[in-house]
């Protein structure tokens, strides 16, 4: 997400970060420039105007023309601002009311709505520890009402049947009865989904809204229509109390104009952001940190939180204590690091969030894929344990026996025991102290406020 406008941005703000002094005239160009990349970016014109005027005016005061390095002073400007254009913090979910907890899901078809109801419903029940109980009230799409009842069983969640012959507003009901009979902490109703907003549509999720009195009513809509999904969520506003919005598709989305659009133009903020086809594939939507992505600053408190949440600790541990004592890095533990990665989201997730990836060439970064890393743990799953624990014994009969039994070239068995043995060399480093080295490294491009 943000590729376009991050390369353009974090370009143009470089050029000033050793610049001495601004000028009216520098200054000028900048904005122009900054202007250019929103709009390119598919931000809505009105919320480039509006954006664009208050960072000229916080640039042209004392608090940027009389810093030591004004440069750097307006790249805060430009951050700040930011942070303030998609809503300063977080705004989590109100789950505080009498149980059970009613969120209602509202967007038009093909947003991915039902998909992130079974995301939604994994995130309460792993991060919130909270019961939850879904349902649909699209009668008339009877694959709508299986795909969720498939996704509550892979979540875990409960799922309350429904039928194409049912009143939508029964099944809200029916819902929130059981739920509330059984002591569940959240019920999520998914609604219906039309290829464009009608005047039927509206008026059943509205009666629908006004049956259950949901305690959140996001609206679902796919980042990639760009400011369309600002000027949708607009419309549904207007019909609808919605308390947030999830934008959906956002790792298909190199632009971001709906993530820029979306609170400017409904004042409702974003609560989550879809980030892959998996049910783990959904993030808390931090502006502060969206901004740093956006300047090519990073995100390491979402990469850090991730890791938290997705790599197995114990295994961790076990392989920190292995370095520790100074026992080799070997092809196991290679493997297990490639499978820790994927399960992150992939290495491009990853690299999203790390600092300075806008100047790495895209040809570069498209050669670093998930399906080399899946060809890579292919080629060490046709090694014996032997050769996994001593990698030096891989010569060019085991090389051509290993190549045939992974479906791949000795040319690739090769690569991937190069890669290796780079990352041998660089766990060498960290086991020495080598990994303070390389965050004390990072200091300079992490964003405002980090405690490194």
């Amino acid at each position: 997400m943000f590729d376009g406008l991050t390369k353009r941005l974090s370009q143009t703000l470089r050029n000033l970060r050793g610049t001495g002094r601004l000028t009216e005239e520098n200054i000028k160009e900048t904005l122009r420039e900054v202007r250019m990349a929103l709009l390119e970016a598919d931000v809505a014109l009105p919320v480039v105007k509006t954006f664009i005027d208050q960072v000229r005016e916080r640039a042209v005061g004392r608090d940027v023309m009389e810093s030591l390095t004004p440069g750097q002073a307006l790249v805060k400007v430009v951050h700040d601002e930011l942070v303030k254009l998609m809503g300063e913090a977080n705004s989590g979910l109100n789950l505080q009311t009498r149980p059970p907890a009613v969120i209602l899901m509202a967007g038009l078809q093909g947003s991915g709505k039902t998909t992130t109801v079974g995301k939604l419903s994994r995130w309460l029940k792993e991060s919130q520890k909270k019961s939850v109980l879904v349902t649909s009230a699209d009668i008339y799409r009877p694959a709508a009402i299986e795909q969720l009842k498939t996704l509550a069983g892979e979540v875990g969640a409960t799922f309350f049947p429904s039928t194409t012959g049912q009143d939508p507003i029964a099944i809200a009901e029916g819902a929130v009865d059981y739920g509330r009979k059984h002591h569940v902490d959240v019920v999520i109703i998914d609604t219906a989904g039309r290829l464009h907003i009608d005047d039927e549509m509206m008026a059943e999720i509205q009666r629908i809204h006004a049956a259950v009195n949901p305690v959140e009513t996001l609206f679902v809509v796919d980042s990639m229509t760009g400011q369309d999904a600002a000027n949708t969520a607009k419309a549904f506003n207007d019909a609808l109390p919605l308390t947030g919005v999830v934008l959906t598709k956002t790792d298909g989305d190199a632009r971001g104009g709906a993530a820029l659009s979306v609170r400017q133009i409904t004042g409702k903020p974003i609560k989550f952001l879809g980030v892959g086809e998996k049910s783990t594939a959904l993030e808390l939507f931090h502006p502060d940190r969206v901004a740093s992505r956006i300047l090519d600053m990073g995100d390491v408190l979402s990469l850090v939180e991730e890791v938290q949440r997705k790599v197995d600790h114990e295994k961790a541990a076990e392989f920190a204590a292995k370095l520790k004592k100074g026992k080799g890095f070997d092809l196991e533990d290679f493997r297990e690091q490639l499978r820790q990665l994927q399960s992150m989201g992939g290495i491009h997730s990853f690299m999203d969030k790390l600092p300075g990836m806008a100047n790495i060439p895209e040809a570069a970064k498209n050669q670093i894929n998930d399906k080399e890393f899946k060809r890579m743990e292919a080629i060490i799953n046709s090694m014996t344990p032997k050769e996994r624990h001593h990698p030096d014994l891989i010569k060019g009969g085991r090389k051509r026996r290993i190549a045939m039994g992974s479906g791949t070239q000795v040319q690739d068995v090769n690569r991937m025991l190069k890669q290796f043995d780079q990352m041998q060399r660089m766990m060498k480093k960290f086991s020495h102290g080598g990994l303070g080295k390389l965050m004390r490294g990072l200091k300079g491009r992490m964003p405002p406020g980090m405690p490194f």
